[in-house]
């Protein structure tokens, strides 16, 4: 009995060729491509039944193939989950990541449940990981096998009920061998489609997405260094992120890199490089993958962004879900609402955020 599976369909090379590996191992495929209420730029006067060029391109990838293609209206909750944690996150004077939550709560969530709704078993996307079941029937989340390109970072905040029924058809390969198996097959066109981190930032930069929504603070305030001396003024925290050295705009005896939000008092804490150097950071709310929850300290590596190589760190349990990291050697930047994952080998232990 052939296996039902549904792909999230971009219109990009890494989801199309996901969907044709899959329909080659005789499997019922069909392409499921959602919107989020942001596909066309901020002002832009929308045509009624107008399409945007994702869709095109995920339509022309669905036809090409040669599989059924549906596009589901994903706006209110992308808005509610991603969109409004993004803005409250910085609100907080924490910097988000956005695309785990998206994966968590969009793809395998609102995406994965109309997939079941049609008949499909199983959800597969073009992630750059693995998923292996345990022993016990526990499963668990893998690096991708090219590490330039593994994706596992942005899957940590998955359950096991999502994982059960998720599938990456390319995590056992690198960019270069799917770049070749997509121009043998003719797919070469759909290089263009590549998706974007921030798919609902159409400005400029966020930075300008957050200066447009109305209400959101943007007010003017001090910018100090490490010892509270007034240095000269910001436009607004929001422009801002912790480790960022350029656009500042206070000279110094050498640059200047954002140390600090201090939202309370409106300041922005500027200071050299060496004051962002950390050996320790707590993190919260962490989803363990396929494990129970440890209770005594582990040996583990700790990746505190996505293009960050993974550190030697002791994770000590602080209750259920939070835990104390203390890096092997000192860390640059570690910012406060990114996402902490935690590997061991090829596995993923578990990811939360930091506090």
């Amino acid at each position: 009995m052939k296996k039902t599976v549904a792909v999230a369909l971009s219109g990009g090379l890494d989801s199309t060729l996901a969907a044709a590996l899959l329909k080659e191992e005789n499997n019922r495929v069909i392409g499921v491509h959602f919107l989020t209420g942001y596909e066309f730029p901020p002002g832009e006067s929308i045509p009624s039944g107008s399409l945007s060029s994702a869709v095109t391109r995920a339509e022309m990838a669905a036809q090409k193939i040669g599989i059924p293609i549906e596009v589901i209206d994903c706006s209110q909750p992308f808005e509610k989950e991603v969109v409004h944690y993004f803005i409250g996150t910085y609100q907080s004077g924490r910097t988000p990541n956005p695309c785990m939550v998206c994966n968590q709560c969009i793809k395998f969530g609102f995406v994965l449940d109309h997939a079941k709704a049609i008949g499909a078993s199983i959800l597969a996307t073009g992630h750059y990981a693995r998923i292996s079941q345990g022993s016990s029937g526990e499963f668990c989340l893998l690096r991708g096998t090219d590490r330039a390109k593994d994706q596992s970072y942005f899957l940590a905040r998955l359950s096991q009920g999502q994982l059960s029924q998720a599938m990456f058809p390319l995590g056992t390969y690198t960019k270069e061998q799917v770049t070749e198996m997509a121009s043998a097959r003719g797919l070469r066109s759909f290089m263009e489609g590549e998706s974007q981190e921030l798919c609902f930032v159409r400005h400029d930069s966020y930075k300008d997405f957050l200066s447009n929504l109305p209400g959101f603070p943007c007010t003017p305030g001090p910018i100090v260094n490490t010892r509270g001396d007034l240095l000269g003024h910001h436009r607004g925290l929001h422009a801002y992120t912790v480790g960022q050295r350029r656009g500042i705009g206070i000279p110094g005896p050498e640059p200047y890199n954002v140390i600090r939000l201090d939202y309370k008092q409106n300041r922005l804490v500027i200071g050299i490089k060496s004051a962002l150097v950390s050996t320790k950071c707590t993190v919260t709310h962490i989803n363990w993958i396929g494990i129970t929850p440890p209770v005594k300290p582990l040996s583990v590596q700790t990746r505190i962004r996505y293009r960050h190589k993974e550190a030697e760190s002791i994770l000590t349990p602080v209750g259920h879900d939070a835990a104390r990291v203390s890096f092997t050697k000192a860390q640059y930047a570690i910012t406060p609402g990114q996402g902490a994952v935690f590997y061991q080998g090829e596995r993923v232990l578990g990811g939360g955020w930091i506090a």
